[in-house]
């Protein structure tokens, strides 16, 4: 707790033959962060026949998935299965080496992808004629409005004819300057369609050209004319006939389809999902060094795993191979990937610290203060028991449906259910129940302060929190500094800042402890001038103009924490506008029916429901603010390197590995 997951670096050598079941040993353990060897002027690994292999295959099988996905019912999802998602079975497949494995999906996709292909492209096909056809219906439904066999539309030796669309309010203007270029060489009939106007003009085929150039002036939209014979109208049930029997073959093709989404889906979000791990081994691959008879790595991994995962490699190459473990030395300190290390309890909140930056390794973690800190700032803004129960609730129950899992769903309730807790708490000492309900209904409601009728000390309050957070901060800061060799500006930086607090504090409470005006101004003096001597050493002659704005820097970052108050206040107004309402409507009667009973209970239920959701998000999010800006800029720079070790996605199947040549 407080510190990062110790670390410590792993350097490999083995037989070149071992280089696959090593890999894949590492990548389904995952605790291990690959680094380039660094070794200049050495040859390193690349992907051989069969990683090339499975990277096109996860790419072929991607598009198959997507293709047979579509024939699947849509999957239906309701509350109950968002709480409670049933976990996936996992399909166990027994890796002996690449070779084999890229051998097993081939033959799977020698069987299912010419089926596959082939319901594609009957589909595409289909889908195309339908398209042509109720396009050709369209037109045809277009053209009856003229009244002509459609066969005198179709363009002949000697005489162009163009059929199309234009904007009613254009037409006047067009055919006024086809007349006025083509004279009595050109005859137009035209229909008014509502907005849009249908045109055939004819002329001379030598002055197509001219027409084309004068049509397409104003916008005019050509339609296709099949190639029929008759009135438009008679030919339409022709097509709908067609149309009939092609919709027939859609179904056919989509019943196949469905028939083999059910019969090969799984297998190939299966193989697909195999294949897809075995594409990130080889992005890793270049991370190796390689001679004709050898290969090495090397990494970062949790001390914690070291033995495990030596011992499973000695076993695996039947101790054919050399592995050093060692301390990161003092010029890799920089280097070192941080994984989180909390106990089960507050482990959850690494998330809210991972969305800020992972500190540098010889830095400490705040998640074990943020996990207080944030639940009770939560708990203050809220502030309302029964919002918290109702939150609690729902925060018990994705916990408890996510549990297996371990997913964000499952981490974010679990801060939820801690936050509840609070809430609880504080909306029992300020007396909130759905606000001021029960005070309303006649009930002497317990509280050690009325958020409301004390919105000043309530404030005050906040500023003291804010003032106790900043100062956890700087002190933290102190340590940071100090036991990493920066005494100076452990000194300057952090305990000028530790001093004005005190002497902020002393001052704030003398007139009740008596304390003479000297022991404040003393501790606050001497803050106030490492501050500026800080201020000097950092910034030169600028700190001239920065002391005045760093030192209302600080005050505005801990007038900042006057949120608490409010965010409180806002969630008890919101509560007490929703009671009024309700009262105001509980009395009305239409006869014997209550009715505003029956209304008042959907406005009650309803509105507090409402704010319950918008001031759990405000607090959600002010909390987070509070310590990613006021707090973490105090000591904490979030400017470590995050541990993202080789691992392996897996969500439906499981590997064995087996022991190369049987040993």
């Amino acid at each position: 707790m407080f510190k990062p997951e110790e670390m410590v670096k792993i350097e490999l050598i083995s037989l070149a033959r071992y280089r696959d079941i090593i890999m894949t040993y590492l990548h389904e353990r995952g605790v291990v962060q690959l680094e380039e060897v660094p070794i200049e002027d050495i040859q390193h690994d690349a992907p051989n026949e069969y990683y090339r292999k499975a990277t096109s295959y996860s790419i072929t099988m991607g598009r198959l998935v997507d293709t047979l996905k579509g024939f699947l019912p849509p999957r239906k999802t309701s509350i109950k299965e968002f709480i409670f998602p049933k976990e996936r079975e996992k399909r166990v497949y027994t890796y002996r080496g690449i070779e084999d494995l890229v051998k097993d999906v081939e033959k799977f996709l020698s069987e299912v992808e010419p089926k596959i292909r082939e319901v594609e492209t009957q589909l595409t096909a289909i889908n195309n004629r339908i398209a042509n056809i109720r396009e050709i219906i369209n037109t045809l439904e277009l053209l009856s409005s003229l009244n002509i066999e459609i066969e005198y539309l179709i363009p002949g030796s000697f005489l162009a004819i163009e059929v199309g669309k234009i904007e009613r309010e254009r037409v006047e203007k067009l055919i006024g300057e086809l007349k006025n270029e083509l004279g009595d060489k050109v005859f137009i009939l035209r229909r008014d369609l509502g907005t849009i106007s249908l045109l055939v003009v004819v002329t001379l085929k030598e002055f197509q050209g001219k027409l084309t150039s004068i049509l397409a002036k104003y916008g005019f939209e050509k339609v296709e004319i099949p190639r029929e014979r008759g009135h438009p109208r008679e030919l339409i049930p022709k097509y709908n006939e067609l149309l009939k029997e092609e919709m027939k073959k859609l179904e056919e093709i989509r019943k196949k389809g469905r028939e083999f989404a059910e019969k090969y889906y799984e297998d190939l979000v299966f193989y697909k999902e195999l294949m897809d791990n075995e594409r990130d081994k080889a992005n890793y691959l270049s991370y190796l060094a390689r001679t004709e008879l050898t290969v090495a790595l090397v990494g970062w991994l949790p001390k914690k795993n070291v033995e495990e995962v030596v011992e499973g490699i000695k076993n695996l190459t039947g101790g054919k191979v050399y592995i050093n473990i060692r301390e990161p030395e003092p010029n890799e300190i920089e280097e070192v990937p941080v994984k989180l290390k909390n106990p089960e309890f507050i482990s959850q909140f690494e998330m809210l610290t991972e969305m800020y930056g992972v500190p540098k390794y010889n830095e400490l973690d705040p998640t074990p203060i943020l996990a207080f800190t944030y639940s009770f700032f939560f708990g203050f803004m809220l502030t309302d028991f029964m919002y918290g129960l109702l939150l609690g609730i729902v925060s018990a129950l994705l916990v408890k449906g996510h549990s297996k899992m371990k997913d964000g769903t499952w981490k974010f309730a679990k801060i939820m259910l801690w936050s509840s807790v609070f809430t609880m708490l504080l909306g029992a000492l300020f007396g909130s129940y759905f606000g001021n309900a029960l005070d309303m209904a006649g009930f002497k409601v317990p509280r050690i302060m009325d958020a409301m009728e004390e919105a000043l000390t309530v404030l005050i309050i906040a500023l003291a929190i804010g003032l106790g957070h900043l100062f956890t901060g700087y002190v933290l800061g102190f340590i940071v500094k100090w036991k990493n060799g920066d005494k100076v500006g452990a000194i300057l930086d952090q305990l000028s800042w530790i001093l004005i607090i005190l002497g902020v504090t002393l001052f704030a409470i003398s007139s009740r402890i008596d304390l003479p005006k000297l022991a404040w101004m003393s501790v606050f003096g001497a803050g106030a001038v490492l501050f500026i001597i800080g201020e000097f050493k950092n910034n030169g002659l600028m700190a001239l103009l920065l002391v005045i704005s760093d030192f209302f820097g600080f005050v505005g970052n801990w007038l900042s924490y006057a949120r608490l108050m409010a965010l409180a206040l806002a969630t008890a107004g919101i509560a007490l506008v929703i009671n009024i309402m309700v009262q105001m409507i509980w009395g009305f009667k239409i006869g014997p029916v209550p009715l505003g009973i029956i209304v008042g209970a959907i406005v009650f239920i309803g509105g507090h429901i409402f704010s319950t959701a918008i001031n759990a998000l405000g607090a959600f999010v002010h909390a987070l603010r509070l310590h990613y800006v006021e707090f973490f800029g105090t000591f904490y720079s979030g400017e470590g390197r995050r541990f993202e070790p080789f691992a392996a996605r897996r969500e439906i199947s499981e590997l064995k590995i087996e022991k190369p040549g049987g040993e």
